[in-house]
């Protein structure tokens, strides 16, 4: 959601002539994030957003649009593409796939309490069940494959000890994966930062697109290991049960499930420590950029090493 390809308003105003959306009033870049470029733009018929993929290809980005338009349909709050007179959600902007879609009320919570969690609970449950009758499927790009790729170019940037522990956890899941569990659609990003409140009402969820078929396990890890972490980096155990729970409720989990959960976690934690780090040290040229810190996840993929198969569960 950085600022990589400028737009001015003339661009714009062109560009919607393709659309049936009003006049243009207001544009404004969006200064976070680290893989698109985003602008909120507010016409005479309402408030929205502009997206141009700097590395998603236009030939994979149906899949994204297509998900959240089946999403929406089904009662999940998020972005709701908008077709142009072509009835494509998808065209070309400065040289960039770009599409415009919906944009949601409310703001993200940094300092979620436990009815926050319970309430991502619920709603990651309702997202999974929606999905399931979603047809097209998209391989997820951060696989094992990319692990082993991504950690050999970070690597000579490494202390000999990260060097260490990234090849051994990328070795570890190597041989303990997530695969015979039940899988489908993803998310695969719902950090705090993409979910909306509005007042104590989830107003949206946003960024799906890292969403890709994968086990629904890890999904729900990946958000545990934000929404419930404390500042030791070890989960706090109310707020991870009141998610845990409330998922459960919405889409029951297996005993297989439970029994990989400590293998979930880390896998959550290695792939956003291991794209940090990947950020931080191979970055693209761009006009504005926010990186976020990778240490952050190493110490949460620690903790959960360091603790093995004594994690919170329901």
């Amino acid at each position: 959601m950085a600022v990589f390809t400028r737009v001015t308003e003339p661009e714009l105003i062109s560009w919607l002539d393709d659309y049936s959306l009003g006049q243009l009033l207001e544009l404004q870049g969006v200064a976070s994030g680290i893989e698109n470029t985003n602008y909120f733009v507010t016409t005479s018929n309402g408030r929205f957003v502009l997206t141009l993929f700097e590395k998603l290809a236009a030939s994979e980005l149906p899949f994204y649009l297509n998900l959240m338009s089946h999403l929406a349909r089904h009662g999940i709050p998020c972005p709701s593409p908008v077709a142009n007179r072509h009835n494509q959600f998808l065209s070309e902007l400065n040289g960039k796939p770009a599409c415009i879609v919906s944009r949601l009320s409310g703001k993200s919570l940094m300092n979620p309490e436990v009815i926050h969690c319970a309430a991502i609970g619920g709603m990651l449950g309702r997202l999974h069940n929606a999905a399931r009758s979603f047809a097209e499927t998209m391989p997820n790009a951060h696989d094992a494959v990319w692990r082993t790729r991504a950690a050999q170019q970070v690597t000579p940037f490494l202390s000999p000890q990260d060097a260490a522990l990234l090849e051994s956890e990328v070795a570890f899941h190597g041989k303990h994966t997530l695969a015979a569990l039940p899988q489908g659609v993803i998310h695969a990003d719902l950090f705090r930062d993409n979910v909306l409140f509005d007042g104590a009402r989830i107003g949206g969820l946003i960024d799906f697109y890292f969403a890709c078929n994968d086990s629904l396990l890890y999904d729900v890890a990946i958000t545990v290991n934000d929404w419930c972490m404390g500042a030791d980096s070890i989960l706090d155990k109310a707020r991870t049960q009141a998610l845990l729970q409330a998922y459960h409720e919405v889409r029951p989990m297996q005993k297989e499930e439970h029994i990989a959960w400590p293998i979930a976690l880390r896998a959550a934690a290695l792939r956003f420590w291991l794209s940090r780090l990947y950020d931080m040290h191979l970055p693209r040229e761009n006009e504005l950029i926010h990186a976020h810190n990778p240490d952050q996840f190493k110490c949460i993929l620690q903790r959960h090493i360091a603790a093995n198969s004594n994690v919170i569960w329901l």
